[in-house]
């Protein structure tokens, strides 16, 4: 068990858009978005792409498949959220799980959207009713700051994507990790959202699926660069930025490629890595 100031987090799933698994994505992996972050005692979960998946393997291996967590999504697209009916502790009546999501508009809701689209037939055979003793389901407004036991803070900001995004910034034992996946940023002006987020902060993990050569065939599409990503950590004076969503068409050899670039600019500055903790 970590101790009371343990402060971790760990990347079960890197990619954007599609689960993209092979050689030729070993290194940087091809499970899409999940976060989990270790405070104290507490784990808190960010989303629930195919990563979630092995987090979940590894919670019924070697924790007796029990879970006491919040799972916040940064919104509900399908690469975030399609490892949610493979969670194995989501099955156990015994767990307390708290899901989280702050984009949607009524009258969609996290709990109807999962009985009616995710775990529905003819999309999936098993109901969601078999997940209802374990899960409470929290709709809450953006910018929502949440306030946990152990003095744990996750503060919530708007991102620009589409249909709607939530960032999250937590607080822990005087320190911070921004995460700021799937956000576009402005051409014409730095996401003053996003600053607000990762200011000071000690990691900060960016939405960095394109590069600036390709963005333009992409705006729009909600994403944005690792050029970007440079410009965000320098004005908001962060520590440590890690690369995310990487897009399935960045093999391990683009995503060397980026990660030599972007050393040249900002030290402190590299693509996430499925699987790679990080100690706070």
């Amino acid at each position: 068990m970590p101790d009371k100031t343990t402060f971790r987090l760990k990347f079960w799933g890197t990619r954007g858009s599609i689960p993209c698994p092979g050689p030729d994505t070993i290194k940087y992996g091809g499970n899409t978005t999940c976060f989990e972050v270790t405070c104290g005692s507490r784990r808190i979960i960010i989303d629930a792409g195919t990563g979630i998946r092995a987090l979940g393997q590894k919670i019924m291996l070697e924790e007796g498949n029990l879970l006491d967590a919040d799972i916040f999504l940064t919104h509900t697209h399908m690469d975030h959220i399609q490892g949610l009916p493979f969670f194995a502790p989501l099955y156990n009546p015994k767990n307390n799980i708290r899901l989280h999501a702050g984009h949607l508009k009524p009258p969609c809701d996290l709990q109807s959207l999962i009985d009616t689209f995710l775990m529905k037939a003819p999309i999936f055979p098993v109901p969601s009713s078999l997940i209802k003793q374990a899960c409470t389901f929290d709709d809450y407004k953006c910018g929502q700051i949440f306030e946990l036991e152990e003095g744990v803070v996750v503060r919530t900001g708007k991102l620009n994507h589409p249909n709607g995004a939530c960032g999250y910034r937590i607080e822990f034992a005087g320190k911070a990790i921004a995460i700021c996946t799937d956000t576009e940023h402005f051409e014409d002006d730095i996401d003053q959202n996003v600053v607000s987020l990762s200011q000071d902060a000690d990691v900060m993990v960016y939405d960095s699926a394109y590069t600036q050569e390709n963005y333009p065939k992409f705006k729009g599409w909600g994403h944005s660069t690792w050029q970007e990503a440079v410009k965000v950590a320098e004005t908001a004076n962060v520590k440590q930025t890690f690369l995310f969503h990487h897009d399935p068409s960045h093999d391990d050899t683009k995503m060397d490629a980026i990660a030599k670039e972007v050393a040249k600019i900002r030290s402190g500055v590299r693509p996430a890595v499925e699987g790679e903790e990080i100690e706070i």
